[in-house]
C-alpha cells in the first residue's frame, strides 16, 4: 500500500493518542495531530521530570504522566518515541494497561528487531502497527520539535504477518492526516533500505568526524574553522542523538554490516582509480551520483537551497510556537 498525502481532513482518526517519549519526534507528532485535528486528546509520557516539565510548559498534550503504563491505560493509540532499545521495556511496562482494539506503534528506524521484541509483550486483542517516520532533525527535545516535520516525507509502516488490517489502515490514515506519505513494506525489506539510505551514512559520518578530530597534523580549531560544506554537512549528521544510534546499530547489525560490506568494496575501488589516475572512471561515478541527488530533489524529499538541513524560517516560526 502506498498513501500520498492529499492534505489533512480535519477529522479525528483516534480519540485519545498516547506519546512515550516526549522528545523530537514525539513532540512533532504532538505538534502535528493537534494541529490538524487528527486526534481528540494526547497524553504524553517520559521518564524524565524534566522533559514532563517542558512539555507541559510547550502545552504537548492535555495530560502527563512519569508512568508509561498509566499514560497508556485508556488509550485508543500508543506510540514508542525512545530509541529502539527500550520498546520491550516499555511494551512489558504498558501491556496490562491497553484497552482491548488498541494500537501499539513505534517510530524506530529498525524494524525487525522491534517486531521480534514488542510482540511477544502485547496481549491477545491489541494490535501492533511498527512505524517509521523518514524525517528528523539533529536537534533533540521537546523544544525541537515543530508541526510540519513529516509534511511529504515518507512514512514506512511493517505490520507483522498476519496483523491486522484493519489497524494498519487507520495508523496509515493518521500519519497521512498529519502530512506524510506512507509505504508498506515487511519489517525485513525496510531495514536493508535503511541500512543503504540512513544509518551507514550516519556510520559514516561518525567515522569521518572522528577521524578528522584524531588527527595530529592538523588541530581541533582549525578543522572548526576552515570545515567546507562537505565536512559540516558530515558534522550535522554526527550531531545525532548517540542514545537513539546506538541502538540503531545493535539493532540492525545484519543489514549495516551487509551494506556496510558493499560499501567498503566501492570504497576500495574508488581508491583503485585514484591511484591509477582513472579520471574517466571518477567523472563516470561522479555523473551517476549527481543524478541521484537530482532525483531525489525531483521526487520532492529535498530542494535545490543549499541549508544544510537547517529549519526553514517558517518551520523555525511554527516551532516556536
Amino acid at each position: 500500500m502506498t498513501r500520498r498525502n492529499l492534505g489533512p481532513a480535519g477529522e479525528a482518526v483516534f480519540d485519545r493518542l498516547t506519546i512515550i517519549g516526549a522528545g523530537l519526534i514525539g513532540s512533532s507528532i504532538a505538534r502535528a495531530a493537534r494541529k490538524v485535528g487528527a486526534i481528540k486528546a494526547i497524553s504524553i509520557a517520559d521518564r524524565d521530570e524534566d522533559v514532563i516539565a517542558r512539555a507541559r510548559a510547550l502545552s504537548l498534550g492535555d495530560s502527563y504522566f512519569l508512568s508509561a503504563r498509566e499514560a497508556a491505560a485508556g488509550a485508543d493509540i500508543v506510540i514508542f518515541c525512545a530509541p529502539v532499545g527500550a520498546n520491550a521495556e516499555l511494551a512489558a511496562e504498558v501491556a496490562p494497561a491497553l484497552k482491548p482494539g488498541a494500537v501499539v506503534s513505534d517510530v524506530g528506524s529498525v524494524k525487525g528487531a522491534v517486531v521480534a521484541a514488542v510482540g511477544p509483550y502485547l496481549p491477545e486483542g491489541v494490535h501492533f502497527v511498527p512505524a517509521h517516520p523518514v524525517a528528523g532533525t539533529e536537534e533533540s527535545g521537546p523544544e525541537a520539535g515543530f508541526a510540519n516535520l513529516f509534511v511529504n516525507r515518507w512514512c514506512i509502516l511493517t505490520p507483522p504477518e498476519g496483523g491486522n488490517a484493519g489497524a494498519t489502515e487507520r495508523v496509515a490514515a493518521f500519519w497521512t492526516a498529519i502530512g506524510a506519505n506512507v509505504e508498506v513494506m515487511t519489517p525485513e525489506h525496510h531495514d536493508l533500505v535503511l541500512a543503504i539510505t540512513s544509518h551507514v551514512p550516519h556510520l559514516i559520518a561518525y567515522n569521518i568526524v572522528g577521524t578528522a578530530a584524531d588527527m595530529e597534523a592538523v588541530t581541533r580549531s582549525e578543522v572548526i574553522k576552515f570545515s567546507a560544506g562537505g565536512f559540516r554537512d558530515f558534522t550535522r549528521i554526527a550531531a545525532s542523538d548517540p542514545t537513539m544510534w546506538r541502538d540503531v546499530f545493535l539493532n540492525n547489525k545484519d543489514a549495516v554490516l551487509e551494506m556496510l560490506g558493499r560499501f567498503t568494496e566501492d570504497l576500495t575501488a574508488l581508491q583503485r582509480m585514484i591511484r591509477r589516475g582513472d579520471g574517466d572512471g571518477l567523472f563516470d561515478l561522479f555523473t551517476r551520483t549527481r543524478a541521484i541527488r537530482r532525483g531525489i530533489v525531483e521526487v520532492g524529499q529535498e530542494t535545490k537551497a543549499p541549508d544544510f538541513g537547517r529549519q526553514s524560517a517558517n518551520d523555525a516560526d511554527d516551532a516556536a510556537r
